[in-house]
Formats: C-alpha cells, structure tokens, sequence
C-alpha cells in the first residue's frame, strides 16, 4: 500500500447513531420495545453515552485524532414528537449539534432515520401504514429546511433490509413481527419512503447531497445443493438486490453508503434461515464471521448502481482491541483494493466512534474506537490511534504487523 491509494480528499471518520448514543429517547417505538415485558432487548438504552449533552467535546476528540467526517442522525421522535407538530427546541438541538461538527471541521453525514420511530408513527401501523411514506417524507422536508445548511450529505434511511428483516421477520427489533410476506411488503416501502424522502430533500435543501445507506452481507448458501442455492438467490435477491436494483429513475440519489461487516450463510432449513459460520472462521462477539475481502466484493456489487460509493459503516464487536486493528487495517485494505480495481469509493466511516449501546444486545458488543466508562469519561483505544495514522497519511504501510 501507499499513499496513492486514498486520493487526497477522501473522507476519513467513525459513525454513531441518535438512539445508541444520545440516551433518553423516551418518545420512540425502540424505548417502548425495550421496556415490554416480552422484549427481545437484553437492557435499556437508558442514558446510553451521554451524547445529547457532550456532542461538543466527541467531536473535539474525534476531530484531534485525525477525522475528517463524520456520521450521525438526528432523532425523529424528538423532533416530531406528535404527527405534524415539530419541537422547536429539538431542532434548535440539532443546529447546536451540527454547527459544533461543522466548527470542529468534519464533514457532516446526517441520517434522518437510524432504526427508531416516533410512539405514534408506530401505533399507526408503523412502515406498513398507508400514509408512512408521506409521513416521513414531510418529517424529512422540515429536518432540510431548517438544518440543511448544516447537512451536506444526507442519508435517508439507514440498512433498510434490516429494519425489515429485522422487525417484521426475524421479530428481533420493534415491531417484533415474524410474518414473511410482512416483511418483503415493509422492505419495498422503505424503498419507496427513500426515494420520497430524495424528492423532499432535495425540494427543501437543493445544496444536500442525498443517500441511501444499505447493509451488504457477502450471502452464499451454506450447502451445495439446489433447494440451498435456490433460497440464496430469494435471499439475495430480498437482502441485496432489492434495493440496489431498485435504485433506479431521478430520486434514487446522489451516492449510495454501503455497510459492511461480515460473510453470512444462509440455509432453508434453519429456523432463523441463516447457518453459523463454517469452522475456521474467526467470529465476533456478535457470532459473526469476519471475511475481509466480502468487503471488496459487495463495494464491486455496489458499484454497479453507478453512484459513488461511501462505506458508511464497518467495524467489529471484540473485547479484544488487537482483533478490531486486525479488522481495520484488513478492511480498509480492501477498500484500497476496490478502488484500485475501479470501484469509485470516497470515503470510510468506521463503526464506532464509541462503545454504545447495540440495539437488542444491551451494551455487550464492543464495537467503538473509544470505550465510555460508568462516568462517561471516554478513553481511546489502541485502535482508534490505528485509525489516526490511516486518516492522516492515507496508507496502510506504517501499521502493517500493529496486532
């Protein structure tokens, strides 16, 4: 590797979201989900990190250690907290939020829906209601024009498979709703809510750049039989190609984020429809497979849409902090790769800035570059130095044998 491997203006950063760092979001459908007697969720978010009130000093830190950019979302609960009424003082929160990153000199990544609802967008039925695609779509007009001078890239909505998959198959996320025809209904609204969602943008704030951000497990079929490789292809085509395919006509966007953090096997016969990892795989705390070339070869996938490309998340959950400079310097060598094979990426958002708080999985994973201890003090980690020397020199030559 070399320095000609990242041009000079590639964005370098970590991404966090709303609900996971910012604690207290009590008006959400994900704050009730936690809270149901029958939840799937291990713990509250609760306070989370704290980030609602020392967004200012994260920033300081993230900004001193070489970052560029950075992803977060600002929470639809707070800011419509009611359909159709607006709080003034969440998005007076937010313009202190994105001036403080704008000041800190990072470019901004502002994603207008990161998994959670307003309680009463969800008790109307939720991404299956007849009016929730003009319902977000009016929520993402007001977010850009009174914040869109501070946004300069936008994402709709983030992994839009798994709000799906998630919440209206597996029943791991609200709603907690196993139904498989429900689910393939929900993943083509959130389809449609992001094209809405491009038109209202861009009719409020002309000057944002406008995104999806979609998770891309690399698939493959966990045998090498036809009743194996004919569900990989339903899957694919339902996880992947979906919304890939789908970005098509003159609101799909102006650049396409992808997520990437593992090789995933999927099996008609398991419950779950995946298979665990083959042996031999090195596995997260999540039970995850870590593969770093699929990193490469979805960006390739990806690319096909034709809009640049952001990875807009990749990282690992380890307590280990030497497997997450392994992961690093290997990930972010395949996006090198990629780009020197043609592929137009712009930049690498890593995920996370901060140990927080993992959806259904309480505070378990460890995925942030920067641990949070019981009285928020934020202690970097050894990784997250890694990180720096990648960001400033654009090479991954100094830290080859770092682990």
């Amino acid at each position: 590797m070399n320095q000609a491997d990242f041009p000079a203006a590639f964005l370098w950063g970590a991404a966090t979201s709303a609900h996971q760092v910012e604690g207290g979001n009590v008006n959400s459908d994900w704050w009730d989900f936690e809270h149901r007697p029958d939840t799937a969720a291990r713990e509250s978010s609760g306070d989370a990190i704290d980030h609602f009130h020392r967004y200012a000093d994260d920033f300081a830190l993230l900004r001193s250690m070489g970052h560029n950019a950075h992803r977060l979302s600002v929470e639809w609960a707070r800011i419509e907290p009611a359909r159709g009424e607006f709080s003034r003082a969440a998005i007076a929160h937010y313009r202190r939020v994105l001036t403080a990153l704008a000041g800190a000199g990072m470019t901004a990544f502002v994603t207008l829906h990161h998994f959670t609802l307003p309680r009463w967008f969800a008790a109307a039925g939720g991404w299956l209601a007849p009016d929730a695609v003009e319902a977000f779509a009016r929520y993402c007009r007001r977010v850009a024009a009174e914040l869109g001078d501070l946004m300069p890239y936008v994402c709709t909505v983030n992994e839009p498979q798994m709000v799906a998959l998630h919440g209206y198959l597996e029943g791991y996320h609200p709603p907690g709703i196993t139904n498989p025809t429900l689910w393939k209904r929900a993943g083509q609204v959130l389809l449609e809510a992001h094209h809405g969602a491009v038109r209202a943008v861009r009719d409020a704030s002309p000057r944002s750049r406008v995104g999806l951000a979609v998770n891309l497990p690399l698939l493959a079929p966990a045998r090498n039989d036809d009743a194996c490789w004919s569900f990989h292809r339903l899957m694919r085509h339902e996880i992947v190609d979906r919304y890939l395919d789908g970005l098509t006509g003159p609101d799909r966007g102006d650049w396409l984020g992808v997520q990437y953090y593992r090789k995933q096997w999927v099996d008609p016969a398991s419950p779950t429809f995946f298979a665990d990892p083959p042996e031999g795989f090195r596995r997260t705390q999540m039970g995850w497979a870590v593969y770093p070339d699929g990193l490469r070869q979805v960006l390739h996938r990806a690319a096909e849409t034709g809009l640049p490309l952001y990875v807009t998340e990749n990282g690992i959950a380890t307590e280990d902090d030497t497997e997450r400079v392994e992961y690093l310097r290997t990930h972010v060598a395949a996006v090198a790769r990629a780009i020197a094979e043609g592929v137009d990426v712009r930049g690498y958002l890593h995920w996370s800035a901060f140990d927080n708080f993992e959806w259904s999985e309480g505070y378990r994973p460890k995925f942030g570059l920067i641990a949070v201890e019981s009285d928020f003090t934020r202690v970097p980690k050894p990784s997250a130095g890694i990180f720096t020397k990648i960001a400033m020199t654009g090479t991954l030559d100094q830290v080859k044998g770092s682990v």
